[in-house]
């Protein structure tokens, strides 16, 4: 039998305790275990599916991080239980919270590690390939990125192919204004489809980017970006577009509409013929069976402008945590490094619908995702172009969330007729100023 000598002693194997032996593995193992990176997040269906195959195919490719990622039924969930790890001190490294429209208020909080100070410490090779337009949502005053942009899309119009075909439309070319979107819709009604249009979104849809893309501000104070107290400037477009939708629920040419994304389902499933939604809806979209789609951009009004403007990135992002090691923020950095490798970024893009986070990302996207679906390449490309006015930038408003509430409370007040649009508007705009004069 073998014998192991020790400082001039001699003991056989077998003579070791079993204790010792584990205990020695064990100690072996936890020089090497890998550094856990907990994400929360609120994502579901496909994008749900396509992040934790994601996570999954990071935590195979090494061994010195594991991520775990734990999903919430909706964003006050997350938000909740993230309030009650901060004070049990057994905080996550990154969470999804979705645009606030301010930015820098969050990154002020204590509990928040500002994105640009985490990748200053722990740089990730595509850092500098980040589109300011596709990011602009999660960048302070100076153009620092507080968040990894992860999540971030535009609203746009989704159409069904066969329905149109159906109807005698062209489905190569979609309506560019509102009032030829009537027309469409009437057409789609008269061919049998008795849910012509339904918006998800509907804040974003029919409040913020009815300035943005018809090129008017949505504010004053320079959309909230100057000094001053801003105000929404709801003007005649408002006025306008407004009481369209109440003649289009009055007609049934717009069936549902809803500040979720409920909504995309109708669409998904081929009983709607015309849906306003975010490109996040993208991916439930594709994997719907038996459903053909082109996308194009919200339509616009030709009275306001001679070329539609912009949309506003929105969305949502993965925020870093503070009070963690420089071993767990390494880590954290690591796992966010893999996200914006080209070809996961663009696979993230093409399997959500999410935009594209970097040039790199757009490049390496597949010239067959584009193909399949009409007009998605045009929307995307737009985002990429440099310009796009003042208009589009995005806006900077206090105690939004709340003021979004209003304005999905007012859109359903003038389309249930109980209220007259100009009323819904004035009573809108009046409760929104109170809302953001007051102490954040």
């Amino acid at each position: 039998m073998k014998t192991l000598h020790f400082a001039g002693r001699s003991r056989t194997l077998r003579a070791i305790r079993p204790a010792a032996i584990a205990a020695a593995l064990a100690a072996c193992g936890a020089a090497h275990a890998a550094t856990e990176v907990v994400v929360w997040h609120t994502l579901a269906g496909a994008s749900q599916q396509e992040f934790e195959a994601l996570a999954k195919q990071f935590n195979g490719e090494q061994k010195d991080v594991r991520v775990v990622l734990k999903a919430f039924a909706s964003p006050d969930a997350l938000r909740s239980e993230t309030a009650k790890a901060l004070a049990a001190k057994q905080r996550p490294h990154l969470v999804q919270l979705r645009d606030n429209h301010s930015p820098e208020v969050i990154a002020e909080h204590q509990d928040i590690l500002p994105m640009y100070r985490l990748l200053a410490s722990y740089p990730i090779k595509d850092l500098a390939w980040f589109l300011p337009q596709t990011s602009s949502f999660v960048r302070d005053g100076r153009g620092r990125l507080l968040a990894f942009p992860f999540m971030a899309e535009v609203p746009v119009m989704f159409y069904n192919l066969d329905a149109y075909k159906k109807a005698g439309l062209d489905p190569a070319r979609p309506a560019r204004t509102w009032a030829d979107l009537q027309g469409e819709l009437l057409q789609l009604r008269g061919a049998g489809y008795a849910c012509p249009y339904v918006t998800s979104q509907q804040v974003a849809v029919h409040f913020e980017n009815l300035a943005a893309v018809n090129k008017k501000p949505y504010s004053t104070s320079d959309n909230g970006f100057a000094s001053g107290q801003p105000a929404l400037r709801f003007d005649s477009l408002y006025m306008r577009h407004l009481a369209l939708m109440v003649t289009w629920k009055r007609s049934q040419l717009l069936t549902a509409h809803t500040q979720d994304n409920s909504a995309d389902a109708m669409f998904a499933k081929g009983d709607c013929a015309v849906l306003t939604s975010g490109t996040g809806a993208l991916g439930a979209l594709e994997r719907a069976k038996g459903l053909s789609f082109g996308v194009a951009p919200l339509p616009y009004y030709e009275q306001a402008t001679r070329v539609a403007g912009r949309p506003f990135v929105s969305g949502s992002a993965l925020w870093a945590l503070s009070g963690h090691s420089n071993e767990d923020d390494k880590a954290t950095a690591a796992f966010l490094a893999f996200l914006a490798k080209p070809v996961v970024a663009a696979q993230w893009h093409q399997r959500t619908g999410y935009l594209p986070l970097t040039q790199g990302a757009y490049t390496a996207s597949e010239v067959s995702f584009y193909s399949r679906i009409p007009g998605a390449q045009q929307v995307i490309a737009a985002m990429r172009e440099a310009g796009g006015g003042d208009t589009s930038r995005g806006f900077r408003l206090p105690n939004y969330p709340r003021v979004s509430a209003v304005l999905d409370s007012s859109f359903e007040t003038a389309l249930s007729g109980s209220m007259p649009p100009v009323q819904v508007l004035n009573q809108a705009a009046a409760q929104s100023k109170a809302i953001m004069q007051q102490r954040r």
